[in-house]
């Protein structure tokens, strides 16, 4: 019998149980930490992303496999032009970014873009924070940081993290820079994909802060990033600042929850376990060991959103028809309450959603009474 588990196990320990003997931890990266902050209710996925989990892995060996991710022929698109927007050192990045950011500063004529090549993440990101320090000190010109390499705490362990680039002002502060293969069309974005964008943003926007409280400097993050994407149906690139100091707040508080993941694993059984080498059964088990927040929004986030939303229609959860859905419904936490309130079989009248689901049940019997739905002869 194992030796019980006591609350002063090292974190890194406990979390090293969960992914499995020998599994490496998979690092979060920029995308994943946005989706931590699109959904912060959810306790399964803070534990597995905290532990470095590979969902993808575990959504497969839970018969569920993840399609989520960007398309080979996307990803070749996205870097074609990014290679666009960045050619001749950036002339047409910064450009845009006195355009849409900084007008009264001079134009860009000759920026400085420093050479952040290093051995390893750590490497990279000492030579980054040297390159931003000079940059600011160097008041009066601009600055392109071409995929410069950022370091975020995350669960006490530093997340290493690549923004495609950072512009320096030449106030000295300092912009992140989004590009994104998307179109913009007469000006305007899909609205979710500039929200996606946008949380990735805030968690460069929080590194950055890191990094200016670690040098002393006197530089200031600027909370508008910089989205770069093609205009309408084009290959040339437009741009558009986004706000991103309410996706950042969002982010910071996930990030705290992060820190006390501790919290969630002793609440697991001992032995609990989510390698992919596991048999089906008793690697269910372990993740239903978990309580998920399911969303439909799930779908273009999680790797694990199949089986969160096969598991959640089973159950019933009202979670599955959206978070409006959801919020509108009050308690009422399951289809099935919801139809018996709505025939009058359950609930308290005195309840507004109640009183609501009995309103729209008896104007739909009215209309069914006034306008009889024709039957329909069956074909032969």
């Amino acid at each position: 019998m194992p030796p019980p588990r006591t609350r002063g196990k090292a974190l890194r320990h406990r979390l090293a149980e969960l992914r499995g003997p020998e599994v490496p931890a998979k690092a979060l990266d920029a995308r994943a930490l946005a989706a931590l902050a699109a959904n912060p209710g959810c306790r399964r996925r803070a534990i597995l992303d905290g532990a470095g989990v590979d969902k993808a892995a575990l959504a497969s060996a839970l018969g569920a496999p993840s399609v989520f991710g960007q398309s080979q022929f996307a990803f070749v698109r996205g870097n074609a032009f990014e290679a666009k927007v960045k050619a001749d050192g950036g002339t047409e990045l910064l450009r845009l970014a006195h355009e849409k950011l900084d007008r009264s500063a001079e134009p860009p004529v000759e920026a400085r873009v420093p050479d952040l090549t290093a051995q390893g993440p750590e490497g990279r990101t000492a030579r980054t924070e040297l390159a931003l320090r000079e940059a600011t000190e160097a008041a009066g010109a601009w600055t392109l940081l071409d995929h410069p390499m950022l370091a975020l705490d995350v669960a006490g362990s530093p997340a290493f993290l690549e923004p495609d680039a950072v512009v320096v002002h030449p106030d000295g502060s300092w912009t992140v820079v989004e590009i994104k293969s998307f179109p913009m069309l007469d000006g305007s974005a899909d609205p979710a994909k500039v929200g996606a964008a946008a949380r990735q943003a805030a968690v460069y926007v929080l590194a950055l802060e890191e990094v200016a409280a670690k040098l002393g400097t006197p530089a200031r993050v600027r909370h508008r990033v910089l989205l770069v994407c093609p205009k309408d149906f084009s290959n040339l690139p437009t741009a558009s600042a986004v706000d991103v100091r309410k996706q950042r707040a969002v982010t910071a508080r996930q990030l705290t929850r992060l820190t006390r993941i501790q919290d969630i694993a002793d609440t697991l059984p001992e032995g609990v376990c989510f390698s992919p080498e596991l048999p089906a059964e008793q690697l269910t088990a372990a993740v239903e060991a978990v309580p998920a927040t399911y969303a439909p929004e799930c779908l273009s986030a999680c790797e694990l959103a199949f089986h969160c939303r096969d598991r959640s229609r089973a159950a019933g959860a009202v979670t599955c028809l959206g978070r409006p859905v959801r919020a509108e419904l009050g308690g009422l936490t399951t289809v099935e309450e919801v139809l018996a309130a709505a025939r009058g079989e359950a609930g308290d009248p005195d309840d507004p959603a109640v009183a609501a689901l009995r309103r729209a049940a008896a104007l739909r019997a009215e209309a069914l009474a006034a306008h009889p739905v024709p039957e329909v002869a069956p074909c032969h």
